[in-house]
């Protein structure tokens, strides 16, 4: 009986949390403005949707983004984790507290904070600023990703290449790196899609001038739910959700 109850628990939960998701997915199909009548199935708002400029600049901004904070937070994170995993106990384990920090914090607080660091520095907010706020919040997960596989390596591993007449550079390049190569790739995958799907970081960051795909949603939102917002929403969900679904499974791998 108390399997059945945790089971049906679950089963609501689960309920309560997607089927608004599906219901938005259907009406994405809607060939009708109205989202209390079902007018017959089209691809109607999909089209228009990629034919409307100003989600067409939020997606570019949105991509450009998170491909290149992924690709700059990767480089940071996997040479962040190398130097904390060189570190003696303590200096590592303070290191550690330091980088789960950021994690634990809301992230209207983080946003709030690069704002006002950015107004304090006379910093122009846009495409820049946005940028090296999700560099900010992307590089502790890519530590977070990257330590477990180094904690599995062997630590004489690298010692054993220098020995052996192999330069520091050479023995990262080809000894610690190759090591923790998964790692790498699962932070990589987390924060791209992290980046891809931030809306608070993302609006305290940048200017109305240069806004990315969520951002222009809560814009448009304001205004009225157009029936294209519901395909881009569609669209969005199954992008992250495969994404996440991949990272998920690497995690495990990992593990």
């Amino acid at each position: 009986m108390i399997k059945f109850l945790k089971k049906f628990y679950l089963g609501i939960i689960l309920v309560f949390l997607y089927i608004p998701i599906v219901v938005l997915i259907i009406q994405s199909f809607n060939a009708g403005k109205s989202r209390a009548k079902w007018e017959g199935f089209s691809f109607r708002w999909y089209g228009e949707l990629f034919a409307d400029a100003s989600i067409m600049n939020a997606l570019q901004v949105t991509l450009s983004i998170a491909v290149l904070a992924m690709i700059i937070s990767t480089v940071l994170g996997t040479l962040a984790a190398i130097g904390i995993y060189s570190m003696k106990k303590r200096p590592q384990a303070m290191m550690m507290t330091l980088t789960n920090l950021p994690n634990t914090m809301p992230d209207i607080v983080t946003g709030i904070s690069l704002m006002l660091l950015f107004i304090f520095t006379k910093v122009d907010r846009g495409y820049m600023t946005m940028l090296l706020a999700h560099i900010t919040f992307d590089v502790p997960y890519v530590i977070l990703s990257v330590m477990p596989k180094l904690k599995q390596m062997n630590k004489h591993c690298y010692e054993a290449a220098l020995d052996l007449g192999a330069t520091p550079t050479y023995a990262l390049t080809h000894v610690i790196i190759p090591e923790c190569k998964q790692g790498i790739i699962t932070g990589a995958m987390l924060a791209f899609t992290l980046s891809l799907d931030d809306f608070t970081i993302s609006y305290f960051t940048t200017s109305p001038l240069v806004q990315n795909l969520s951002t222009l949603i809560y814009s448009k939102a304001r205004i009225g739910i157009e029936p294209t917002l519901n395909a881009l929403s569609a669209l969005m969900f199954v992008a992250l959700l495969i994404l996440l679904l991949i990272v998920n499974r690497r995690t495990a791998e990992n593990k």
